[in-house]
């Protein structure tokens, strides 16, 4: 029950559980406890601050602290606005992909393509992931040379969707307006036959507009054009390519709530139905189809509604497997156990914070640091680098975190105050990983303690033993 909790907190609430929340989930004797504090997550600020960081590095990919900064003015409210009201994934997605908000609080949603400012392949590349689960980077140059099925008119067809627009600025804020005229061009193969490229996407119908003949110089004018609701917005063309992107392409897609039930299957279980979550086409099949189809039907009938998604998830037999594995399983994708994987930069910063202070703060010290270190979100492969574990052994912010949790009622203080050796590493132990210690662990911290001790005082030496659990992968790990 401790460990479940525990991977409950990190996956839901993107941190560890405090003390008082382990004793209160321990002492309820509910027969439906486990499903009572999944929904009691779910309605957290916790939840609705995890999800918008994952989400945010998903759809947006790390970056350093000045852009951070600017997605706080307008895109990480819109993306905390839709977990903490629950909004539905396909009206979300059309406000993101249409960009044009009708009202200030939809502002946010034009930063998925505002950011990438104006590059149509940067963005083409950035919409098949995001919103479909596959990759089309690979059909630049020629069709996808392993998935035969994605091709190269699918890549150069998505980036005619957005090629006519363009990043503004108005006195509304951040915008983005779109030609009515332009973006005919061609597309060459590895062989040099050129193609005109269409409005075709991958598993949908190509969508009709007239070509202008070669050469053929086109005027722009204010009759191809419906003025905006708001003044201080972009017109609308009135043949808009990201307007027929949306209603005719996007709603409806086979694979649009696939997609996204095997992200959070993914975000969730360690991995997804289809593995790499983003590569969903013929090289890589779903391990447990109908469940993958029973999932995004389900979805799509509850009207695309996130947090059902998540609560069916976690509160499933599935979810609650332990870490160890079973003998003779050998795949993964069986889910015959519970995946271990590594904790985001956001859940380490916050659960660092939990066990130092008690307090799951949303924006912890070390956060901009530890994105540095730890850029991977859902990560294929776990490798631990040299910088990280120097990281971790001897960097001043770190340091300084662990010397602040020597004050008042930090960690380190409550240890080296308690006059009972064996009661502080019990407190060490619960307080970091959620669980007792062994009678090996509690020999060696003991040992540690009496041979250091004289010489650093009990300050300093349980601030040691405090880095020693902090620094371990069953700390940094979900399992």
């Amino acid at each position: 029950r401790r460990v479940l909790f525990r991977s409950v907190y990190l996956d839901l609430a993107g941190r560890i559980p405090t003390r008082d929340e382990r004793q209160e989930f321990l002492s309820d004797s509910s027969q439906t406890k486990r499903v009572d504090w999944i929904d009691r997550i779910l309605a957290s600020e916790d939840y609705v601050q995890h999800f918008a960081s994952v989400f945010d590095t998903l759809l947006m990919g790390r970056t350093g602290p000045g852009k951070y900064a600017e997605r706080k003015n307008l895109w990480r409210p819109y993306l905390e606005r839709i977990f903490r009201e629950n909004r539905s994934w396909d009206a979300v997605s059309k406000e993101i992909l249409l960009a044009r908000p009708e009202s200030n609080q939809d502002a946010g949603a034009v930063w998925f393509l505002f950011e990438r400012n104006d590059n149509a392949q940067a963005i083409a590349e950035a919409v098949a992931p995001s919103f479909f689960g596959i990759r089309i980077d690979c059909a630049q140059c020629h069709d996808h040379m392993i998935a035969s099925e994605i091709h190269q008119e699918h890549y150069w067809g998505l980036v005619a969707f957005f090629n006519r627009s363009k990043n503004q600025k108005t006195n509304g804020g951040p915008r983005l307006s779109e030609s009515a005229i332009g973006g005919f061009s061609e597309f060459a193969n590895i062989e040099g036959s050129s193609y005109p490229n269409r409005l075709s996407f991958f598993a949908s119908k190509t969508v009709d507009e007239a070509r202008p003949e070669k050469d053929a110089k086109q005027e722009d004018s204010d009759e191809l054009y419906t003025p905006a609701k708001d003044p201080n917005d972009p017109r609308i063309p009135k043949f808009s390519r990201r307007e027929r992107f949306v209603s005719e392409v996007l709603v409806g897609h086979p694979l649009f709530a696939k997609a996204f039930v095997n992200r959070v299957w993914a975000m969730l279980m360690g991995r997804g139905i289809v593995h790499p979550f983003d590569q969903m086409d013929s090289v890589h099949p779903p391990s447990h189809p109908d469940l993958l189809d029973g999932l995004a039907r389900d979805f799509e009938k509850s009207g695309f509604d996130i947090r059902r998604l998540v609560r069916a998830i976690a509160a499933s037999e599935a979810y609650q497997r332990s870490s160890l594995r079973p003998q003779g399983a050998e795949d993964p994708a069986s889910f015959a156990w519970y995946i271990e994987r590594p904790l985001t930069a956001e859940q380490v910063a916050r659960s660092l914070s939990v066990a130092l202070h008690q307090k799951g703060v949303f924006e912890p010290p070390l956060l901009n640091e530890l994105r540095e270190r730890m850029p991977k979100v859902m990560p294929e492969t776990i490798v631990t680098e040299v910088g990280d574990a120097l990281f971790l052994s001897n960097n001043p912010q770190w340091n300084g975190l662990l010397q602040g949790a020597k004050e008042g009622d930090g960690l380190v203080s409550k240890l080296a105050s308690n006059p009972e050796t064996f009661k502080a590493i019990e407190e060490l132990f619960v307080t970091v990983l959620g669980r007792v210690p062994d009678d090996k662990e509690v020999s060696a911290v003991s040992a540690f303690i009496r041979s250091s001790g004289a010489t650093k005082g009990p300050t300093l030496v349980w601030r040691d033993a405090a880095w020693a659990v902090l620094t371990s992968a069953e700390f940094r790990f979900n399992h």
